[in-house]
């Protein structure tokens, strides 16, 4: 994990959270974080989670960096954009692309807020 995507990581804790770990399984903000990971313990359900779990970015090799850029990219777009151009901006393949475009535009019925605010973040 790099630094630049440990501010992303940061960002995203303080938009979904508020600064305080929440538990994504039990809804408990009573965990731990790990001393070595992005990633926090829940003392009540014993799980283990990280801000991406339940939404968008859960299980995703791309940058969070790209995906920020992604979200601007489309909720800024009045008459939407095409995968393609998606690609060439946000610097991945068209097929990586139109799972992006894809996992945005179910984002943007159950999580819009949170996409909304991402896309108001202009760069780091």
């Amino acid at each position: 994990m790099t630094l630049r995507n440990d501010k992303y990581l940061a960002i995203l804790e303080q938009i979904r959270w508020g600064g305080q770990p929440k538990c994504p399984y039990c809804e408990s903000d009573n965990a731990t974080a790990y001393k070595s990971e992005k990633r926090y313990h829940c003392n009540s359900c014993y799980t283990s989670f990280s801000v991406t779990v339940g939404t968008i970015f859960h299980k995703t090799h791309v940058s969070l960096d790209k995906w920020f850029l992604a979200i601007r990219l489309v909720m800024s777009s009045s008459g939407g954009i095409s995968v393609r151009q998606l690609a060439s901006e946000v610097g991945v393949n068209k097929n990586t692309a139109a799972s992006m475009l894809k996992r945005i535009r179910e984002g943007m019925k159950e999580e819009r807020e949170m996409l909304e605010r991402i896309a108001q973040i202009k760069s780091l």
